[in-house]
């Protein structure tokens, strides 16, 4: 089953990815595990698929110890509350969903008392939504500023989750928007990040047409949550 999800899922990345005049290659599929056992991982691991993204702390913590061991990367991508970053270093290779100056400081200094360096991005609430996480698009060059003084965390680019509609084009004003502003800040900041993590199992492929170098796919590679 999730061996011909993921073969079908590789499949449209590389016919999204050719249709925009990319390479496949740089786009990475990150299976969002959550509220999925260990086994179906195992299984998922077998398939050849890597990198998982966990959006719950404990509930992660159980599958982390028990798949130790195992060949995975592990992705935290939902909303991290400073009283929970100490699980964070060392146990997750990217955090997809830093969303405050706040939050960025808290990691760097927990980073840094493990003796690691933590790989983020940071969510960007680009479409103004009051129901979700993010910093706004204005403040996030002063976020990016202050933040590069935070040798305990390295930023490597952006997040963002648009408003949820079942049509994936209305999704791409969105996606464009979030490579706008990589392209804005690398430029006023002197920076040099790469990475945009956006779409999902609706949108993926209009993610990808807009520059996606992370896509986000639960539901089409392990087949409806419980």
């Amino acid at each position: 089953m999730f061996s011909e999800n993921l073969k079908f899922i590789r499949k449209r990345i590389a016919t999204a990815a050719k249709r925009a005049g990319r390479d496949p290659s740089d786009i990475s599929l990150l299976a969002v595990s959550k509220t999925f056992p260990a086994s179906s991982i195992l299984e998922a691991i077998e398939s050849g698929q890597h990198a998982f993204g966990e959006n719950k702390i404990q509930e992660a913590a159980g599958k982390i110890d028990e798949l130790r061991g195992a060949e995975i990367h592990w992705h935290f991508i939902g909303h991290l509350q400073k009283n929970k970053v100490k699980y964070i270093p060392g146990r997750y290779s990217l955090v997809h969903s830093v969303d405050s100056l706040e939050l960025a400081e808290k990691l760097h200094q927990e980073s840094l008392l493990q003796g690691c360096v933590t790989n983020v991005l940071i969510q960007v609430n680009v479409s103004g939504e009051a129901s979700k996480s993010g910093v706004s698009p204005e403040k996030l060059p002063l976020l990016l500023k202050k933040a590069q003084g935070y040798s305990g965390i390295s930023i490597g680019g952006l997040m963002t989750m648009p408003p949820f509609d079942p049509d994936p084009e209305k999704a791409r004003p969105w996606f464009r928007a979030l490579r706008g502003l990589l392209g804005e800040v690398n430029l006023s900041l002197g920076l040099n990040l790469k990475q945009l993590s956006m779409g999902m199992s609706q949108d993926f492929e209009v993610a990808i047409e807009e520059g996606a170098t992370w896509v986000r796919v639960g539901t089409a590679l392990f087949g409806g949550r419980k």
